[in-house]
């Protein structure tokens, strides 16, 4: 009788979490489409966003465009999407690296895309739809770092405020550029070594069972973005997915010391 109530408590936290990451800050209230908006942005085509899964639990997402410093496309915005889509139904994910391809991170969107989508409507549109995805990155059940090398300028540094952590390399830098371009930030705010480097940092916080370290980041989240009754409720919630799970029973065998 306990198993099968504190399996259902499990499930009912899991579908709550995954629908409010999940949940579109926008509708068609808003004059939110955002299957004409992905149309629209796949116009602008170049680059790629590149993700591969570890067998350790680290993700590691590639912003792919050197030769325009990674900047992003209309494509590679949807890619993004696509990436975090697949990252919310990864199991097994406990931590993620974000960095960009050739020692730079990303210096904002194409200006080719930017100036064929230069009418406030598209503009818009292309906001609503990066908030979207960074907001459903921000609140992935993984511990998430950006990895900056070079230089992160306007939406690459919107990018990396969506991380819980910026490790920069030296010489590297983040600048909100967009007032250069007559506008305000819109998007809510790779050397082999410096990525090793990167996952030796991010395993002090994603050492554990994937199941404890996803809790974890979920109540994080819930603190950080609902009203305090709801942020405790779920943090209660959460709670009860973990206690007397597998892992805190092997705790309670094995004693471990705390440094």
């Amino acid at each position: 009788m306990a198993l099968a109530l504190w399996k259902n408590l499990l499930q009912t936290a899991k579908k709550r979490i995954l629908q409010q990451r999940r949940l579109s800050l926008y509708n068609g209230a808003h004059g939110y489409e955002e299957e004409l908006i992905k149309k629209k942005l796949q116009q602008f085509s170049g680059g790629s966003i590149n993700l591969s899964k570890e067998d350790n639990g680290i993700g590691i997402l590639t912003l792919n465009n050197p030769k325009l410093m990674n900047a992003f496309t209309g494509t590679m915005m949807v890619e993004l999407q696509e990436r975090v889509t697949e990252l919310e139904n990864w199991k097994d994910g406990k931590g993620l690296i974000i960095h960009g391809a050739s020692n730079t991170f990303c210096s904002g969107s194409d200006l080719n895309a930017v100036k064929e989508l230069s009418n406030s409507q598209d503009g818009m549109n292309m906001c609503m739809f990066m908030q979207n995805t960074l907001t459903r990155l921000m609140r992935l059940p993984l511990i998430s770092v950006a990895l900056v090398q070079g230089k992160a300028f306007g939406g690459g540094a919107e990018l990396t405020t969506a991380c819980d952590f910026r490790l920069m390399t030296p010489g590297s830098e983040i600048r909100f550029v967009h007032k250069h371009m007559g506008l305000v930030p819109g998007w809510g705010g790779a050397a082999r070594a410096a990525l090793g480097h990167a996952r030796e940092w991010l395993s002090q916080y994603t050492d554990g069972p994937a199941a404890v370290i996803r809790a974890v980041k979920q109540v994080v989240t819930a603190g950080r973005e609902l009203p305090l009754e709801d942020a405790l409720r779920t943090e209660k919630d959460i709670f009860g997915t973990v206690w007397g799970g597998p892992a805190n029973l092997q705790a309670l065998v094995t004693r471990p010391k705390h440094k």
